[in-house]
């Protein structure tokens, strides 16, 4: 077990210090973010925008453009969440968790073809193509951008993005190098499956109030 410990610190022994604080920082706020999630919580944008802003940064100076373009992408839709979330069914109600419509769910898979070729682009306007990481990049750029669309707008099935989508990142950020995230990943693994049990429990409820 120690030998799993020092080989997976030791992947922060050249890193700044300012760098692993700022990931620290970034994972706390993004295990915040879904935690509120799970629990319909409107807390879910402001802490996940605090987080996605840090992981830009972070990932822009590790040189992961698929991973910075995600959070990019994250922050932009956390805009759109909010103010999604607290629009109104009527004069107390706020919008209910619901399922994937038909037109969604074709929406759904033309943003996962679309994700694919623009990361692609991406990769290959910059070089990059020069790792097996690039490929899986790719790949959970696409899951992830649909997830957090589907989020976005309260959908049931945005948690089954989440769960495929976080148990490929474990073992992806382990070899990238980023522990504390790659941990993050497990533990956001975790929280996604009670988190699609939750919504499936308040499935077509409008809340009352989105803090709680």
């Amino acid at each position: 077990m120690n030998h799993i410990f020092d080989w997976a610190f030791a992947q922060y022994e050249d890193v700044p210090l300012h760098l692993i604080v700022l990931e620290v920082i970034a994972m706390v706020f993004g295990l915040l973010s879904v935690l509120y999630s799970k629990r319909e919580n409107i807390l879910v944008y402001p802490t996940g925008i605090i987080s996605t802003a840090i992981y830009v940064y972070i990932l822009w100076v590790y040189g992961l453009l698929g991973d910075m373009l995600i959070n990019g992408y994250y922050f932009s839709m956390s805009i759109y969440g909010w103010y999604f979330w607290t629009r109104k069914v009527d004069a107390t109600h706020f919008m209910p968790v619901t399922r994937t419509t038909s037109k969604e769910k074709i929406w759904s898979v033309i943003l996962f073809v679309l994700t694919i070729g623009f990361v692609f682009g991406v990769y290959k306007a910059f070089d990059r193509w020069d790792s097996w990481t690039a490929y899986a990049d790719t790949l959970t750029t696409a899951i992830f951008f649909v997830g957090m669309w589907l989020m976005a707008r309260k959908k049931l099935e945005n948690w089954t993005y989440w769960i495929i989508g976080d148990l490929i990142s474990v073992p992806l950020y382990m070899y990238k190098g980023l522990v504390f995230t790659s941990l993050q990943y497990a533990v956001f693994t975790v929280i996604a499956i009670f988190g699609y049990l939750a919504w499936k429990k308040n499935l077509n409820k409008s809340p009352e109030t989105l803090l709680r």
